[in-house]
């Protein structure tokens, strides 16, 4: 029996990472409960909707969820768009054969509970699971939308700013000389500008849109980034295989790309789940100043500050803080967990 046939294959860098990130049960699991949490809320609109995903009406199918449907439709009055909570478009929809499936929490994001039995905001209860709002909107219903938001924002902005700072970096750090003394020049006038001062003259100047709040947070969002980046190409492009690689007539391009940029992207990838947390951080911080999204649209933000306005209904500010301090305590235990998973010094299983 050849005994060099017999041993364990080895094992790539990025599966004996993935090994040691997985010997760190605490941030696996993490990753496997913040994914799960992330795809739910992707079908939120499944979840939490005051329209039902599919009803059959005197012999014909009717998908409320895709299209909205008038009164007249089910035989009603008027010719506004149906409204499920009312309990006579209800009882129109479950006799005599007729029937609809609707979402596990009936309420949408700007869907306004008018049949609650107590003034809003008002204390969990059979129909509202975790209350209401100051304006009579279901709490879940804000939770579940506002967290899918601050995600996806979240998201979003960390791309956008790896993107620009690697690439910003990567021309500092290669290139040096006057080209990384302009860079570093032009980063230090660009990060003493005021960015909150900056917010609230775009914010009086324009209509507040998540667009223009993730336009403005990109300008100031790679720089730090970029300083790591900058740092591991001017390490890096003294090694011997890009002096090798230059040598063979390799372009400048071609070495950034596929000989440096790989070898640079520890601090990119460890640094991710952080600048997530960070992205959310400024998203709540600046909806609860009123400086954010668009009023209206479900933010976690906006719900601590409707729970600092009205301290009574203690469920808003609770609920809305352990949404935020359970997001946040996932990806920081993600964080630490691929921060060790690629650490050089632990580089044996």
């Amino acid at each position: 029996m050849d005994i060099a046939s017999s041993s364990p294959p080895s094992l790539s860098p990025s599966r004996r990472a993935w090994q040691r990130f997985r010997r760190n049960r605490l941030g696996y699991w993490s990753l496997l409960l913040f994914s799960a949490l992330v795809v739910l809320s992707l079908f939120a609109e499944v979840l939490s909707n005051d329209k039902p995903l599919v009803a059959r009406y005197q012999g014909e199918l009717y998908f409320p969820l895709f299209k909205d449907y008038s009164e007249k439709t089910f035989d009603g009055d008027f010719d506004t768009p149906a409204d499920y909570l009312d309990p006579f478009i209800r009882e129109k929809l479950s006799q005599d054969g007729n029937w609809a499936i609707y979402p596990p929490n009936p309420y949408g994001p700007r869907t306004i509970n008018y049949f609650a039995k107590e003034p809003n905001p008002s204390a969990p209860s059979r129909d509202n699971l975790l209350g209401t709002d100051d304006r009579g909107r279901d709490l879940l219903t804000q939770l579940i939308y506002g967290f899918r938001l601050s995600v996806l924002f979240g998201l979003a902005l960390t791309v956008i700013g790896v993107v620009i700072g690697v690439i910003t970096g990567a021309i500092q750090g290669y290139v040096g000389g006057k080209t990384d003394l302009v860079f570093q020049r032009f980063m230090e006038i660009w990060g003493s500008m005021p960015e909150l001062y900056i917010l609230i003259i775009f914010s009086a100047m324009f209509a507040p849109s998540v667009a223009l709040l993730l336009l403005l947070l990109s300008l100031f969002g790679w720089m730090g980034l970029s300083d790591y980046v900058r740092a591991e190409f001017l390490r890096n492009r003294q090694m011997d295989y890009v002096r090798a690689a230059r040598a063979l007539g390799v372009g400048n391009l071609q070495i950034m790309w596929r000989h440096i940029l790989p070898n640079s992207l520890t601090p990119v990838v460890t640094f991710l789940p952080f600048r997530m947390s960070a992205a959310i951080l400024a998203l709540t911080s600046l909806d609860f100043l009123g400086l954010g999204v668009p009023p209206g649209t479900p933010s976690l933000g906006e719900l601590l500050n409707q729970g600092k306005a009205n301290i009574d209904a203690w469920w808003i500010s609770l609920s809305t803080f352990a949404v935020l301090v359970v997001t946040l305590l996932l990806l920081t235990f993600m964080g630490d967990a691929l921060r060790d998973a690629l650490d050089p010094r632990k580089a044996e299983l």
